[in-house]
């Protein structure tokens, strides 16, 4: 099993006949991904890589079936994208598109929350299923394997180091989701914690955070407060970030006491999380702990 997406998904690209959107269906298409279409307004009955364009996602979803959007729109309109996208009833909506402007991304979770939409992102690398060969992002695909081991990050780069350690210690994934470093955005740690909590197919979870905002504590508590079955891995990036300086993504940045690393882990120790202090340790520091638990 997987969350999110699997092998029945079906995508359609958003910005398809662009230069991103053309070159990631491309290597989304050589994983195994269901691509059933594309859509840009003005493009409407083209083929890119042998895949049929619409000038609207309704026409798309009308045509194809599909039910997954994933969005390679230019900053200025990928929220609307996203809207039009939710407007039709599509199940998830991954958003790739970074600097996407804060107030079009209130508005859009606004709008997208009175639809029903789960989305992921913005500024994310995507979901991706190894045993289910589907992947909706960016991700390289070659360095995640099947098996039971779920992860969430708000990094893309640190996501790849941790599959790549998780991968090469046998340790294989149920699914892997970025949710991005942008401070306005869609689903977050707790709500992936309850999907892989009921997901038979994933023993253990690893979570890669870093400073700025309380997502972190947030899925603590959860883990804390509801004696999560499974056990938790995790990370903390930028714990030497000065306060006020941000460090990399717009969420990363501590605001007074507000998102210091230190709060983040400790939060993560009390709910009985695992922390993981040295990234260079983190595929053995988990494999060590499923081995001892197994």
């Amino acid at each position: 099993m997987s969350i999110l997406v699997n092998g029945n998904s079906r995508i359609v690209v958003q910005g398809l006949t662009g230069r991103e959107g053309a070159f990631h269906a491309e290597r989304m298409l050589e994983y195994g991904t269901r691509v059933v279409a594309g859509v840009t307004p003005g493009r409407g009955g083209q083929r890119v890589l042998d895949v049929p364009v619409f000038n609207t996602v309704e026409e798309a979803v009308r045509e194809t079936g599909a039910d997954v959007s994933v969005i390679f729109v230019p900053a200025s309109g990928a929220a609307d994208a996203a809207y039009e996208a939710s407007a039709v009833g599509l199940s998830l909506v991954v958003i790739i598109t970074e600097h996407i402007p804060v107030q079009d991304m209130v508005r859009c979770r606004a709008l997208l929350a009175s639809k029903g939409t789960r989305f992921v992102g913005p500024n994310c690398p995507g979901v991706i299923s190894p045993g289910g060969r589907c992947k909706v992002g960016i991700m390289p695909g070659y360095i995640h394997k099947p098996g039971p081991v779920g992860l969430i990050s708000r990094s893309g780069t640190l996501t790849y180091e941790a599959v790549h350690q998780l991968s090469s210690q046998g340790l294989g994934q149920s699914t892997c989701v970025g949710v991005g470093g942008d401070p306005v955005s869609g689903l977050q740690f707790r709500d992936i914690l309850e999907l892989f909590r009921h997901d038979g197919d994933t023993e253990a979870v690893c979570l890669i955070g870093e400073i700025g905002g309380s997502t972190e504590e947030a899925a603590a508590a959860y883990i804390r407060e509801t004696a999560y079955p499974k056990p938790v891995f995790g990370f903390v990036a930028g714990l030497s970030a000065p306060p006020g300086k941000r460090m990399g993504h717009a969420g990363a940045v501590i605001s007074g006491s507000k998102g210091r690393g230190d709060h983040k882990v400790a939060a993560m120790e009390e709910a009985g999380i695992t922390v993981i202090r040295d990234l260079g340790e983190f595929g053995r520091t988990v494999a060590a702990g499923l081995k001892g638990r197994r």
